[in-house]
């Protein structure tokens, strides 16, 4: 068949069809997943890499370093720094590893030396509240994802020149601020530049980035070893600010985003980098004004054309529908936070070797986001999601309750690992279902909501997690009380599993009717 004879029987199709969604539109034009799409979902995806190198990096340039004594006094018999003549010890590396020994905190309270990562996170709450509906709005999601790593990464290089723990503190605040939106802007970018078919498996990337992201820290911190934490942020933040220039010149806007905010011109342009050769020969000037006739008339653009700095909340707030399937996300995100940020913070208090614990925590979350990468596809997101966090729940109840023996204690450890792993799981399941849930108008917006969620699950975990140091009743009994009381919440969503993505919310009002 010619190319003459091809070229029709797209717009022959399109008229057919009578396309009501964006989905159908970029399903229609970018054909099957190739080179161009993979290349762009990698580059947005790898945001998630330094995300988490930013998130953890205090574990190792804020830690205490080990000591020795440097006499064969009484020294050898004290636990603590502290209870010693400044003379009598030594530190077992050079005084600038970490800022503890650096800036000579080792015997400061544990709310100044917690200080920067508190800081750190509380950034990212307020920075997630006041920048989440921006990429909805006036800045899109490129340009917000570039913005926020940009300020990140600045930040960061410019902690490597903080004087005092205070200063330190106020940069990582700023840095947290800026860090808010990247993983958002990441997912729903990687998931609005391919069709519904690849959607979740794409959305999977961004996770498998995070997990490298955080496995690369030990690495970086060995080949580290012995020089100063500044250079940690060095090695960490410069890599960033190149990646953000990349993605500036090479990753394209969300398509979706474009025609909502009426740039057509740009919308049809990238529509076909993003196509495959074959496909992107029939994409002509006729077929994309009947496209836009179609749309014009079948979507109800002007909910979603006008919308402003936080109109996008006041839509969350004003449609009930929307407002119920918020209010369920965040509270399920809730119990999975508390899991997931709890479960390494307290897993020391269950007698095994510290570094052994954490390591095999965060190993857990690669072959999590692997299963969830070939089960996204296939599952339904409502019996997935569901059946994790029960999982998690009761597998951290059970870690509260065994006590005994040390065959117990490994059966403990055991539930621990099924446990955290299970919330790993949920995690990537509730954030692509979440992203399904909710239009395009006010999806951004969405995401980076239960996102703050978690985050504030795990803001109150390390409370928890002191409170159950003599009864871990207190720590994984309620973290497996909430992840199975708010994963029951699940029943009441919709199932989303390969249904189209819609854009305004008339549209997605008319698949409830």
């Amino acid at each position: 068949m010619t190319t003459e004879q091809k070229e029709p029987l797209l717009s022959d199709l399109a008229q057919k069809r009578c396309l009501i969604s964006l989905d159908d539109t970029i399903e229609e034009c970018i054909g099957e997943f190739g080179w161009s799409q993979f290349v762009q979902a990698i580059l947005v995806s790898l945001a998630w890499v330094f995300d988490a190198q930013q998130s953890f990096i205090s574990v190792f340039t804020d830690a205490k370093p080990t000591w020795h004594c440097s006499t064969n006094s009484s020294c050898q018999i004290k636990k603590s720094v502290c209870d010693l003549p400044k003379d009598l010890w030594r530190w077992d590396l050079p005084t600038w590893t970490s800022i503890v020994s650096d800036w000579s905190l080792e015997c400061s309270s544990s709310v100044i030396t917690g200080l920067p990562a508190s800081s750190f996170f509380i950034g990212c709450l307020i920075g997630g509240f006041l920048l989440c509906t921006l990429a909805d709005s006036s800045f899109g999601r490129k340009n917000m994802l570039v913005l926020s790593c940009l300020i990140m990464s600045i930040i960061g290089c410019i902690t490597a020149l903080s004087t005092n723990i205070w200063m330190y503190s106020a940069l990582r605040f700023l840095s947290g601020f800026g860090r808010a939106t990247i993983g958002t802007c990441s997912l729903v970018l990687s998931t609005e530049l391919v069709g519904r078919k690849w959607r979740g498996q794409v959305g999977i990337i961004s996770f498998v980035c995070f997990t490298f992201g955080f496995i690369s820290l030990p690495g970086i911190a060995y080949l580290n070893k012995g020089n100063s934490w500044r250079v940690m942020y060095l090695w960490t933040c410069v890599p960033a600010v190149l990646y953000t220039i990349v993605v500036h010149f090479i990753v394209h806007e969300s398509p979706r985003w474009l025609y909502l905010r009426g740039d057509k011109e740009e919308f049809v342009k990238t529509l076909k980098s993003l196509s495959n050769p074959a496909t992107r020969s029939r994409l002509t000037s006729s077929f994309f004004e009947t496209l836009f006739t179609d749309l014009e008339v079948n979507m109800s653009m002007s909910s979603s054309q006008d919308l402003d700095l936080y109109s996008t909340i006041k839509l969350l707030i004003e449609k009930g529908w929307a407002l119920h399937r918020l209010l369920t996300v965040v509270l399920i995100g809730f119990g999975v936070g508390m899991v997931y940020y709890g479960m390494p913070l307290g897993v020391g208090d269950l007698g095994f070797d510290i570094y052994l614990s954490i390591t095999l925590n965060a190993l857990s979350e690669l072959p999590s986001s692997l299963i969830a990468f070939f089960l996204i596809g296939k599952m339904n997101r409502k019996v997935s999601l569901l059946g994790f966090s029960l999982l998690s729940g009761i597998c951290s109840v059970g870690c509260a309750l065994i006590k005994g023996s040390e065959r117990l204690k490994w059966f403990q450890m055991g539930l621990e690992m099924v446990s955290f792993f299970s919330a790993c799981t949920s995690f990537n399941f509730l954030l692509i279902y979440t992203l399904e849930l909710f239009p395009t108008c006010v999806r951004n917006c969405a995401v980076s909501m239960v996102r703050q969620s978690l985050v504030v699950g795990g803001a109150l975990s390390p409370l928890l997690v002191a409170l159950g140091r003599n009864n871990n009743l207190f720590s994984y009994g309620i973290f497996g009380v909430c992840s199975t009381t708010f994963g029951l919440f699940t029943v009441w969503l919709p199932e989303t599993k390969g249904r189209l993505l819609c854009d305004t919310m008339g549209e997605e009002e008319r698949l409830l009717e």
